[in-house]
C-alpha cells in the first residue's frame, strides 16, 4: 500500500510498473489458464447470445479489483461484470475518487472461440478525466500503457499513429452488426463508400491499439460502456490520434455523447468520418 502518495500524479509517478504488473498477473493466474480450455459451465450469456461472460472475465475482474485499490488507497472500480451485477456502481465514473475502469476480457467471444484477439483493458481516470491507462493482450504478449501528457508506449517502444497516406481507402473497424440497432445500423452506412473500407470490430480495446499504432485508420463505434473505450482512447490521443463524437466533441467517459463517434489517427481523418456518419443518419 501506499498510503503516503496523496496525488494521482505522485501515484503514476511512482507506481505505473505496479499497475502493470497487477494486469500480467491477472492475465496469467485467471485468463491464459482457461484459454482453449474453457467448460461449458464456465460461460454464461448475460442479455443474449452475443453477450457473454466467462469464468476468466470475473475471476481477473475481481483479481483486479483487489490488488488496485490497495495499490491507490481511497479509489474504487468500475469492473464491466461487477456493473452487470449492480449497475448503479457505474455512477462512481462521475464521482470525485480516483476511480479504476476494468475490461478483465474485451473481446470475450473471441476468447470463448480460441481467438487470440482479446486483450485486458484498465484505465484510471477522476473527475471524468483519463489519467492512465494499460491495455493488455496476453495471448500476444503485447502491453500498451498510456499516461496523460507523457504520451503511449507498446512494449517500452514510442506509438505513433501519423497519418493516413493521401489517396489510400481508409479502413475503418466499425460497430459489429450483432450489437447495433437500425438506426445506428443506417449511420454506419454512410461509412460504404468510395474511399473507405469498413469492417466489423472485434475487441475495441485491440482495435484503439491498432489506430494508436497507425495500422487502422479510424474506429465509429455507438455505444458508451467506459470499460470498452476508456483505455484505447487515451491511448491514442497520446499517440497523436484524436476522438469525437456526431456533436463534434470528444468522447466523454461520463456519458451523455451524441453518437456515433470515432476514434482516428488524425483530425482531418476523424471529421471526414463523422461526416459519413452524419449523412448516414
Amino acid at each position: 500500500m501506499i498510503g503516503h502518495i496523496e496525488t494521482i500524479e505522485e501515484f503514476l509517478a511512482h507506481r505505473t510498473a505496479d499497475v502493470e504488473e497487477a494486469v500480467r498477473e491477472a492475465a496469467a493466474a485467471e485468463i491464459m489458464p482457461r484459454f482453449r480450455q474453457l467448460a461449458a459451465h464456465e460461460i454464461d450469456e448475460k442479455t443474449g447470445p452475443h453477450d457473454l461472460v466467462t469464468d476468466a472475465d470475473r475471476k481477473a475482474e475481481e483479481y483486479l479489483t483487489e490488488v488496485l485499490v490497495k495499490l491507490l488507497p481511497g479509489s474504487v472500480v468500475v469492473g464491466e461484470e461487477a456493473v452487470h451485477a449492480n449497475p448503479a456502481s457505474y455512477e462512481a465514473i462521475r464521482g470525485e475518487a480516483p476511480v479504476w475502469i476494468v475490461d478483465p476480457v474485451d473481446g470475450t467471444r473471441q476468447f470463448v472461440h480460441g481467438d487470440p484477439g482479446f486483450c485486458t483493458l484498465v484505465a484510471l481516470a477522476q473527475g471524468g478525466v483519463l489519467r492512465a491507462s494499460w491495455t493488455y493482450a496476453p495471448a500476444r504478449d503485447e502491453l500498451a500503457v498510456a499516461v496523460r501528457g507523457q504520451g503511449a508506449l507498446l512494449d517500452g517502444e514510442p506509438l505513433r499513429a501519423g497519418s493516413p497516406a493521401p489517396g489510400r481507402d481508409l479502413e475503418v473497424a466499425t460497430s459489429h452488426p450483432d450489437y447495433t440497432t437500425d438506426d445506428q445500423k443506417r449511420a454506419l452506412l454512410g461509412l460504404r463508400t468510395a474511399g473507405v473500407v469498413p469492417r466489423a470490430c472485434g475487441s475495441a480495446g485491440l482495435e484503439y491499439l491498432a489506430v494508436a499504432r497507425g495500422e487502422l485508420d479510424a474506429t465509429a463505434f455507438s455505444w458508451e460502456a467506459a470499460w470498452d473505450h476508456a483505455a484505447g482512447l487515451l491511448l491514442v490521443e497520446e499517440a497523436g490520434g484524436t476522438h469525437l463524437t456526431l456533436a463534434g466533441e470528444p468522447f466523454r467517459i461520463t456519458g451523455g455523447n451524441t453518437l456515433p463517434f470515432t476514434a482516428a489517427r488524425d483530425e482531418a481523418t476523424a471529421r471526414r468520418i463523422l461526416g459519413l456518419l452524419s449523412g448516414g443518419a
